[in-house]
């Protein structure tokens, strides 16, 4: 029994709920780094009007692969630097 390891990998099916958004990159000027606006419609507290928020983010692209104008879709994950919490999953459409 001592000399027998125990794998405590959890399998895909069981890692929790991560969260996606779609945007579109506005900058791609650092390695392996992108800076996606993230466009988010709230409804006003008082008056009830649908606005739309945005907000940037920094997602890590480690193949440097998309581009400024590109609609992508990042996911959450560990932070990776000072500023970078999200990921490149894929890029759903390439700029014209």
């Amino acid at each position: 029994m001592a000399g027998k390891k125990v794998e405590e990998t959890a399998p895909e099916a069981l890692r929790p709920y991560r969260k996606t958004r779609r945007g579109y990159v506005s900058s791609d000027k650092m390695d392996k780094t992108i800076t996606v606006v993230v466009e988010d419609r709230v409804k006003h507290p008082l008056y009830g009007k649908v606005m739309t928020r945005s907000s940037k983010v920094k997602a890590h692209d480690e193949n440097n692969t998309a581009g400024i104008g590109d609609l992508v879709v990042i996911a959450e994950t560990r932070p990776l630097s000072a500023t970078k919490r999200w990921r490149l999953v894929e890029i759903v459409e390439k700029a014209k």
